[in-house]
């Protein structure tokens, strides 16, 4: 049985911009003086620092006989068809053609996903949308759970 795991990681221009952040504290708090402009610098730094990996560090996991993408555990009885979803496809899936009830585990600085199908007639998610940087991989992981 393949298994498959992904971390849908932040870009590196985000930790930057977490970086920028600490500096813009340190300058408003730098009229109060040397300390605490180092304070903002390193507490507002921080801060955005923990912001920045807490939004990076979702997973998605083929394990055993189960899809489990960040806190959404799917059994794989309850897996139909999984599809690769190409840039176009991938925006067009998260706007226009986006349903309400679908499980949407999106990343919008990732450009490719996967749209997995939910069969569970007791479940009233269509589909889950995965944003994915492998989705070939994802998809073959999700078709060696199904069989």
């Amino acid at each position: 049985m393949q298994s498959y795991e992904e971390r849908l990681t932040a870009p590196r221009s985000w930790w930057v911009i977490a970086a920028l952040i600490g500096v813009a504290c340190a300058l408003m708090l730098l009229p109060l003086g040397t300390l605490p402009m180092l304070g903002g610098l390193i507490g507002g730094a921080a801060l955005a620092a923990v912001a920045v990996s807490a939004y990076g560090s979702v997973r998605i996991r083929v394990v055993g006989d189960a899809l489990i993408a960040g806190d959404a555990k799917i059994p794989a009885a309850a897996l139909g068809e999984a599809w690769v979803l190409d840039r176009e496809e991938t925006v067009a899936w998260r706007t226009h053609k986006a349903d309400v009830r679908a499980f949407m585990l999106l990343r919008s600085y990732i450009g490719t996903a996967v749209r997995v199908e939910i069969t569970d007639p007791a479940d009233p998610t269509p589909y889950a949308y995965l944003s994915t940087r492998e989705p070939e991989r994802l998809v073959a992981a999700l078709a060696a759970v199904r069989t």
